[in-house]
């Protein structure tokens, strides 16, 4: 194994606003109250913490419904400690490869921060009150052809809280036989299958899969809609209705100073945006807020019903890690692109709800290559972002290294002798006539994209009479640009496991540096 690193800027869709974290954090500092990312800043968020006896004897008691005794949860009932948190949306087959980079690297700054003499441990928040079915329904595999293949569970669409949607003809079967030719495919599937199992749900499935695949770490899981998380959510929960006018507010106001700094928003909030959906016979309702009331179709809640009903609320994307960390002794959470804009905006939520906010840290990124895909990818001097312009333009790079020298050569012979006798002549015809100089430099232009168009066909064409090359391009499209996505984003992580073995998560762990904001392209 070995690893090489490409700056999260060089990648596509990097937003302005994450590319200033990572590596301009004094931009972006009035956005976090931690805003670098040093052991004195992990200490700084220690000591804003203040949890007490009773709360964390709470939190051990409702983190036992779901989580073995283990030594993690032996730590996390010790004072002073704290916990290291990220979370996903509960989706099919673990949902994307990032998921589990996440969990992985909030587990390695776990371990290096009790090395560093701040006791910590590492958990993991099951976003299992999230409604929206269509984004966790799905799951992307390749096969030994590397070719993207989605896989899908379908259902009606409710307003229900997907981490207990019960689990209907989810789609192992496919997975199996897309797997299928991969070293190790019918052992993850058959991982798969017994997770997945009839009678149970998207959430206990996700949760049951991850911690199989992480066996080997002591990672704690939280689920939210338990009714012990529910209860220690409701004081949070009930203060933020209190305060919705002041918390508007200050959004907005956070907003306006995103926008002037040149960043973006990630969540859209106005006047009558509600920080919470309530909870009822099985569905999560969503509300509008006016004033001190809000409205649900044609229902309408005033502010003190809500929070009566505080255990049956559920946050909105920015007030989520508010609520999770007043349930959490948390210094730091991991998260992806989108979660680190969130917190920006959060900050607003976190000064008036909780007075303290946790580090926060990108999470760690990989490309994976098979040892094959690596050496394709030398032997046509190919980087990581020849792939970010298409798969069109990547087989003509591939199809011109095709093409015979000598014709190659002859080609580039051609254009350098256009190019010059242009030149010569633009000199005469400038001193001549300077009109018929600039009707030279169009004609030039037309010529050079003929040349250029029949290098492409050439190319083509050699790719068309070498089947292989064909293949080895679509491979290493499919299997590093997939759909036009970066494959973290894109792919479940079982096929990467079907390929190399269960053994590949330790070996993910081992090569994420702490110190390192870039992504990296692991070879295997």
């Amino acid at each position: 194994m070995h690893c090489t690193c490409v700056r999260q800027s060089d990648l596509p869709n990097t937003t302005r606003l994450f590319a200033d974290v990572l590596y301009h954090p004094d931009k972006t500092a009035a956005f976090y109250q931690h805003p670098l990312r040093g052991l004195e800043a992990f200490q700084a968020a220690a000591r804003q913490i203040e949890f007490s006896a009773e709360r964390r004897a709470a939190l051990i008691d409702a983190l036992r419904v779901q989580n073995p005794e283990s030594p993690a949860l032996e730590r996390l009932a010790q004072p002073g400690t704290v916990a290291v948190v990220t979370g996903q949306q509960v989706g099919l087959f673990s949902g994307p490869c990032y998921t589990v980079y996440k969990l992985l690297h909030a587990v390695k700054l776990a371990a290096w921060l009790s090395a560093n003499g701040l006791p910590a441990v590492p958990v993991f928040w099951l976003a299992t009150e999230d409604h929206d079915f269509a984004e966790v329904n799905h799951a992307w595999v390749f096969g030994a052809d590397h070719q993207p293949r989605k896989l899908e569970m379908r259902r009606a669409s409710v307003e229900q809280p997907v981490g207990d949607v019960a689990l209907v003809a989810p789609p192992v079967r496919e997975l199996r036989a897309a797997l299928h030719g991969l070293p190790f495919g019918e052992e993850v599937a058959d991982l798969v299958e017994e997770t997945y199992r009839a009678g149970n749900t998207m959430g206990k499935a996700f949760s049951e899969l991850l911690r199989r695949l992480l066996a080997q770490f002591d990672i704690l899981y939280v689920d939210p809609m338990l009714p012990a998380f529910r209860a220690l959510a409701a004081p949070a929960l009930r203060s933020a209705v209190a305060a919705a006018p002041d918390l508007t507010a200050g959004v907005l106001t956070r907003n306006r100073e995103l926008a002037e700094a040149g960043y973006h928003a990630q969540v859209h909030v106005e006047d009558h945006t509600s920080f919470v959906f309530l909870l009822e016979n099985g569905k999560r309702l969503a509300l509008r807020r006016t004033g001190n009331e809000y409205v649900h179709n044609s229902r309408r809640f005033t502010s003190q019903e809500l929070m009566d009903r505080a255990a049956s609320l559920s946050p909105n994307a920015i007030l989520r890690p508010v609520i999770q960390d007043s349930m959490l002794p948390t210094v730091s959470y991991v998260g992806g692109p989108a979660e680190t804009a969130y917190l920006a905006q959060s900050e607003a939520l976190y000064r008036v709800l909780l007075g303290r906010m946790p580090v926060a840290i990108p999470r760690a990124g990989f490309t994976i290559l098979d040892s094959r895909s690596a050496k394709l990818m030398e032997r046509n001097h190919l980087s990581l972002g020849d792939f970010f312009h298409g798969e069109t333009s990547l087989k003509e790079r591939i199809a011109a290294r095709l093409v015979p020298p000598a014709l190659a050569g002859r080609m580039r012979e051609s254009a350098a002798t256009v190019e010059s006798a242009v030149a010569r002549m633009r000199a005469e015809l400038t001193a001549f006539d300077p009109t018929l100089a600039q009707a030279l430099d169009r004609s030039a232009r037309k010529i050079n994209y003929q040349l250029a168009k029949m290098e492409r066909k050439t190319g083509r064409e050699a790719m068309r009479r070498d089947q292989d090359a064909a293949r080895d391009a679509a491979s290493l499209y499919g299997l590093i640009y997939p759909e036009r996505h970066l494959q973290e984003r894109l792919y479940s992580m079982l096929p990467f496991l079907a390929r190399h073995g269960l053994d590949l998560i330790g070996l993910i762990y081992q090569a994420i540096e702490l110190e390192c904001s870039d992504h990296r392209v692991m070879v295997i």
